[in-house]
């Protein structure tokens, strides 16, 4: 039902309020309403926060976003972990229409006597206990103002409508017809919810060697894994993604690049889960025991990383769910059980779950699963193609985590229609995957940003990764180091989470063939050795620019928000430029040449009143350390050979220069 002062489309919703908008402890969001009424009588609108315990918080006054649009905007900062709700007030301002109506009257000399007699009665309604002791004084001018016959009626407009007077109305309103949308609910989840830096290896190849004897490659473990715990660490990251560590099926294994002809001492992928050593609950007996679990996930966390664990729904044909749950599959009308499929692709070594047969069994048997990691210290969950599993199952699931344990976190690894990816996102997943990876051009990332920080930002939030085991872009196939640096540069400061696998600092780059996106000798089937010792001593490696990154995110607020985002246009077609801010003062500028092959000279003209930015101001290049006087308009040039971005810190011009980089960053070379 439309109230007296109607309020309606309500943002952010989802499903009418069904279910809660997304928000994060600490970090600012939009909340907007359309606010209206008949006539020319002036309205106010405002947004009360309720706490998780129920305590409401001061209200926040809105702003109409654009003149005569009847659309109104304020940001609202969730300080605690829990679910929230917000309510949208609207009212009747008399104060306001007073004032409005006043300064024209009585400049006309129309009713001069009866606005100043309506203005003291208006006055008079303020509550003066409320008001701090130079509010009182301000309130108490104005009230001699108002009742001063003997003043000139200018000068005692004048001072009812100074800005003093003005900021006391808006501070204190009186609200007349009252209406009041809502509640409606938030959920504001842990900080690390919305920023992080992910970084994913495969356990087995981290200290993997080639046995001198037998010339086999002999496989890692959570041991020689726990080796590599330091240099990831070193780099900045916050989250170390481990795919599934389970047994890994021997019936129908795969061979080196995906092929049907293993040999004897092939690995196999590790998402084909299952075999004589156990499913899902079981770790892999190469991998080692859980106590070696226990003490890597207890090392990482010691160096400031949290481990994420695949969650892959799904099993080999020798999974102990194959004989001990049938129903758990999909028998096809030969007595099969049917294989996974997304063609042209087949994946023979692995059986879906078929959710329809046995809903309330397998939610129970998942349930446990989580758990067990959970009480292994697993904290953060990368779940494997949830979009091929029911959406009713994840919203019950992931609802009864968060109703036990809030902080545990779920990353959607979801390449599929935006309709499921925001539905994903809608009933309980943290973070998803994204089509980053594929956003090349110029006007497709800039469409893509904008759609990731104001449209669907209350569904779903963005995880940035710049390549994964299956994703190989051709952008990184083709584009030299500079590919690798700019995609970095890009998705480390685009998105307030991003990610890498290994390798990338490598610049490994070759396909499997041309066309595509899947790494030769790709490490989902077979263990890959790198010489990470070797690269870091030659230089052939971009370790100290990611260091960079990661530190830079860090070092400014600006870059761990999601909605602040502003683009900004640039005279040329590759050269991207945005800008972020948080609501204390940080605004970062980024320039990107999206030309790995070229060097790009071109103007920037910055949206000053959108960035919240002055006429003339200083900036920081965080990754040279050189500094500039900026304005409206900006020259710059950026050649891939030396640099393919600038990350702007915006500084006082008056400030005494910051300190450079420690170091140069070395360019790197594939």
């Amino acid at each position: 039902m439309v109230g007296r002062i109607p309020v309606i489309d309500v943002h952010p919703l989802i499903e009418g309020g069904e279910l809660p908008a997304k928000a994060t402890r600490g970090e600012p969001l939009p909340v907007r309403a359309t606010v209206f009424r008949e006539g020319h009588d002036r309205l106010g609108a405002e947004v009360v926060l309720i706490d998780p315990d129920g305590a409401r918080r001061p209200p926040v006054r809105m702003r109409e976003i654009a003149k005569g649009t009847d659309r109104y905007e304020a940001w609202v900062t969730p300080d605690v972990e829990g679910a929230w709700t917000f309510e949208v007030h609207g009212w009747s301002d008399p104060l306001a229409t007073w004032e409005h109506a006043a300064s024209v009257k009585i400049a006309a000399g129309v009713d001069v006597d009866l606005m100043f007699l309506e203005g003291r009665l208006l006055l008079e309604r303020i509550d003066a206990a409320a008001l701090s002791a130079a509010e009182r004084e301000v309130l108490q001018g104005a009230l001699e103002a108002a009742t001063d016959a003997s003043r000139p009626a200018e000068a005692r407009m004048a001072q009812l409508a100074s800005e003093e007077v003005l900021a006391l109305f808006r501070a204190h309103p009186l609200r007349d017809l009252l209406t009041v949308a809502g509640p409606y609910p938030l959920y504001a989840d842990r900080p690390r919810a919305l920023f992080g830096s992910w970084y994913e290896f495969f356990p087995r190849s981290e200290g993997a060697k080639v046995d001198r004897k037998t010339g086999k490659v002999v496989s890692g473990t959570f041991k020689t894994a726990a080796k590599r715990l330091p240099a990831v660490a070193a780099m900045g990251f916050d989250v170390l993604y481990l795919p599934p560590i389970h047994p890994i099926g021997e019936i129908n294994r795969k061979g080196p690049n995906n092929t049907l002809t293993p040999g004897p001492d092939d690995v196999g992928s590790p998402w084909a889960i299952g075999s004589k050593d156990g499913g899902h609950d079981a770790i892999h007996p190469d991998l080692g025991t859980f106590a070696d679990f226990d003490a890597f996930v207890k090392k990482a966390n010691k160096l400031g990383l949290e481990v994420a664990l695949d969650l892959a729904l799904q099993a080999a044909p020798d999974h102990p769910w194959v004989k001990e749950h049938p129903e758990f599959f999909t028998t096809r009308a030969d007595g099969s059980i049917a294989y996974a499929e997304n063609p042209p692709k087949k994946y023979q070594d692995i059986y879906p779950i078929n959710f329809d047969n046995d809903f309330d069994g397998i939610y129970a048997e998942v349930l446990r699963v989580v758990r067990l990691w959970m009480s292994h210290g697993v904290r953060i969950f990368r779940v494997d193609n949830p979009h091929t599993k029911t959406v009713q199952f994840w919203e019950k699931l992931l609802g009864e985590i968060r109703r036990t344990d809030p902080d545990v976190l779920f990353l959607s690894e979801a390449f599929t229609r935006p309709a499921m990816m925001h539905t994903l996102g809608a009933v309980g997943f943290h973070q998803s995957y994204t089509y980053f990876t594929w956003r090349t051009a110029k006007g497709e990332i800039e469409d893509y940003l904008r759609e990731v920080a104001t449209e669907s930002d209350h569904l779903m939030r963005p995880n940035f990764f710049v390549n994964t085991p299956d994703i190989l872009h051709g952008f990184l196939q083709y584009g030299g180091p500079a590919a690798f640096r700019l995609r970095a540069a890009l998705a480390a400061t685009g998105s307030p989470s991003w990610g890498v696998y290994a390798g990338y600092e490598l610049f490994e780059h070759v396909a499997v063939k041309p066309g595509s996106e899947e790494y030769l000798d790709s490490e989902k089937y077979q263990i890959r050795i790198r010489d990470w010792e070797g690269a870091e001593r030659e230089g052939r490696t971009l370790a100290p620019y990611l260091t960079r990154l990661n530190e830079i995110r860090r070092a400014h607020p600006a870059l761990q928000q999601l909605r602040s985002l502003v683009i900004h246009w640039t005279d040329d077609d590759h050269v991207l430029c945005f800008s972020k801010s948080d609501r204390q003062g940080d605004t970062v500028i980024v320039v990107i040449n999206l030309d790995p092959h070229g060097t790009r000279e071109t103007m920037v003209h910055l949206d000053l009143a959108a960035a919240g930015l002055p006429e003339v101001f200083a900036v920081r290049d965080e990754i040279t350390g050189s500094e500039w006087t900026w304005g409206r308009d900006a020259y710059v040039r950026l050649d891939p050979g030396h640099e393919v971005a600038h990350i702007l810190a915006v500084r006082d011009p008056h400030a005494e220069p910051a300190p450079s980089p420690a170091a140069d960053i070395p360019r790197g070379a594939s």
